[in-house]
């Protein structure tokens, strides 16, 4: 079955230094662009993270310093990166747990401006484990009835993502064939950053998940403890996790002229 598609979608993946997403850098992204006509494009481009690949994660994906050590950072990428997937929906396999995150983190070091309110973000893994409980090698084994060969490349694991989600739509006629459908039906609508630190109430408002104002509402404590918000856009927080913070703060000021 192919994507019944309103705008293009972006499947993506990353290769990383590791799993820490306000720490660790891209080594290799890798762009599927699918357009609603059915055209496709394809670009993958390795990274050099400006800080050393640990061993442990080279045994992974087989990323050494030496083979990125002359690629271009990703704040030369970003230009390229963005133009690609800026009017386009997102897709891929744990994508809205890490992958989006870690991206979002890459574009706002670049200074490019990412806001996920204007896409929306299908996560093939989450689809997955809601309807088989697999990896991502298991699943395209048997959705695809196909061996994944250089599993933790990032061109092979976007590719056997965009196969599997086609697939996922010919096996369960209860998925639909629509972006919004997928998107909600794969998300985890609990947090309002990708981290987890904002979370929503039972009324869809910004509560703190952690720390000693969990639970309380982001803007009445922004509001009654100004020293807070200063603290949370100094410490070691993801970047996204800040700006939604002070889109939050923002707001709440707009309200009051």
């Amino acid at each position: 079955m192919e994507l019944n598609l309103k705008k293009p979608i972006c499947f993506f993946d990353l290769e990383t230094t590791g799993i820490n997403v306000a720490k660790d850098r891209i080594v290799e992204i890798a762009i599927l662009k699918i357009f609603p006509n059915g055209n496709k494009e394809s670009h993958t481009w390795r990274v050099n993270p400006e800080m050393p690949i640990p061993a442990e994660t080279t045994a992974i994906h087989g990323i050494s310093d030496e083979m990125v050590a002359n690629e271009p950072t990703f704040k030369e990428l970003a230009p390229k990166v963005y133009a690609l997937i800026k009017d386009s929906d997102l897709g891929g396999f744990n994508s809205n747990r890490f992958d989006i995150p870690l991206l979002a983190e890459e574009l706002l070091r670049a200074e490019v401006e990412f806001d996920m309110k204007k896409a929306l973000s299908v996560d093939v893994q989450t689809i997955f484990h809601k309807m088989e409980k697999r990896t991502l090698e298991a699943a395209y084994k048997f959705y695809c009835d196909k061996d994944l060969k250089d599993a933790h490349s990032a061109a092979a694991d976007t590719n056997a993502t965009y196969e599997v989600l086609k697939s996922q739509l010919d096996k369960y006629p209860d998925l639909q064939n629509d972006m919004s459908f997928l998107a909600d039906f794969s998300s985890h609508k609990d947090h309002a950053d990708f981290a987890g630190f904002i979370s929503y109430n039972e009324d869809g408002v910004e509560v703190f998940s952690f720390g000693k104002y969990k639970g309380k509402l982001v803007t009445d404590i922004l509001e009654k403890d100004s020293g807070y918000f200063g603290w949370l856009l100094n410490a070691d927080f993801p970047l996204y996790t800040k700006q939604v913070l002070t889109r939050i703060r923002l707001q709440k000021l707009n309200t009051k002229f």
